[in-house]
């Protein structure tokens, strides 16, 4: 059987997730990775989630597949360097980034004949960051979209066999289309996150209380405000045409929201809230349309010492997977709200029916 020799630039969270998959299959393969932070490999080396570590990019002339993992503003200068080195005939370059118009566009200057670039973008991710918070599992069940307009079947077979251990859905989509739908549903409710936490905050500078009154809802649709700065400033420069669009269609429905709250026009407000209602209740529906990977589940909790601590013990008892967990508001002598995040829907669904049949009251799930 011959070996695969596979180059992943960039061992953060998705880079050293995707080498655990790799890893997972039993042909042979070879991966060599590079990285900034020199930690970062001897990390990856000591738990053999890669087999070398290239301090350069001489490794990539001798791979079969490259992987681009880095920030999108780094792909895109990657791309550039990768175009004016000899590589081996046959290789397959991706990426993982996060918008496909700008990173296409750079994958044009790759002129070799032999050479065939495949653009995607795994929907998935973590509130952890780095090499130490990878999982071979972090992308089940997640939609990974695939830009390969010109690329021949095999090869789009090819990457799609080195990834097969995602257990990820494959979707093909043109750039143009991925980057207006992440956009919507991605990189402006960033924006309006980080802007609403901000606006917040200035709103309460003076105040003794301040944002530590801030919980439930508040923290509920704010929580992707604690984002890196460093990957959400490069994902939006590169898709800055289409969020420009996006953002003055959004204002201009603030402008009208603002004009009934002045004119009184109880309407208007309540048809607000009604279609927002109607249309995020379908979402609960759509579970094979579901994008992110993780799952929620609100249960109440009463103000009591231990209780957290019993509910996690029950949970671990049972055997289920709990990634992250978080009080969204708790005050004296009423109960709060305990969400609980799972990574699969069967352990979403299992804690469920555990913590049912021990009188625990379930809010909400998502």
């Amino acid at each position: 059987m011959s070996t695969t020799e596979v180059f992943i630039n960039g061992l953060g969270l998705i880079g050293s997730s995707l080498a655990r998959a790799i890893k997972k299959k039993k042909q042979e393969i070879v991966i060599t990775a590079a990285d900034t932070d020199e930690e970062t490999l001897n990390y990856a080396i000591a738990n053999k989630i890669i087999d070398k570590a290239a301090r350069n990019f001489a490794a990539v002339k001798t791979a079969d597949i490259i992987i681009l993992a880095t920030p999108v503003d780094q792909i895109i200068r990657t791309l550039h360097e990768l175009s004016k080195l000899q590589l081996k005939p046959g290789v397959i370059i991706t990426d993982v980034g996060s918008t496909k118009q700008a990173v296409s566009k750079a994958a044009e200057e790759l002129v070799q004949p032999t050479v065939t670039f495949i653009g995607g973008h795994p929907m998935a991710g973590s509130h952890k960051m780095g090499v130490t918070a990878g999982r071979a599992d972090l992308f089940e069940n997640a939609f990974y979209f695939l830009v390969a307009p010109k690329t021949k079947n095999e090869q789009v077979e090819k990457l799609q066999l080195l990834l097969q251990e995602t257990n990820v859905k494959w979707f093909k989509i043109d750039a143009g289309t991925h980057d207006t739908l992440v956009g919507q549903i991605s990189h402006l409710p960033h924006i309006i996150a980080a802007t609403l936490v901000n606006r917040t905050q200035d709103e309460f500078s003076d105040s003794a209380l301040g944002m530590k009154l801030a919980a439930g809802g508040f923290k509920s649709i704010t929580r992707i405000a604690s984002s890196d700065p460093d990957m959400w400033s490069a994902i939006l420069k590169t898709n800055a045409a289409i969020l420009t669009k996006q953002l003055a269609k959004y204002q201009q429905l603030l402008l009208e929201v603002q004009n009934d709250l002045s004119t009184g026009n109880q309407e208007n407000l309540y048809n607000l809230f009604a279609q927002a209602k109607n249309s995020r209740d379908k979402l609960s529906n759509q579970k094979e349309y579901r994008l992110p990977n993780f799952y929620d589940l609100l249960v109440n909790i009463p103000d009591k010492l231990g209780v957290i601590a019993r509910v996690t013990a029950l949970l671990a008892h049972n055997k289920i997977n709990l990634v992250n967990l978080q009080i969204l508001e708790i005050r004296e002598e009423i109960d709060g709200v305990l969400q609980l995040t799972f990574m699969k829907e069967n352990d979403c669904e299992k804690a469920k029916e555990v913590l049912i049949n021990q009188k625990y009251q379930i809010v909400e799930e998502r």
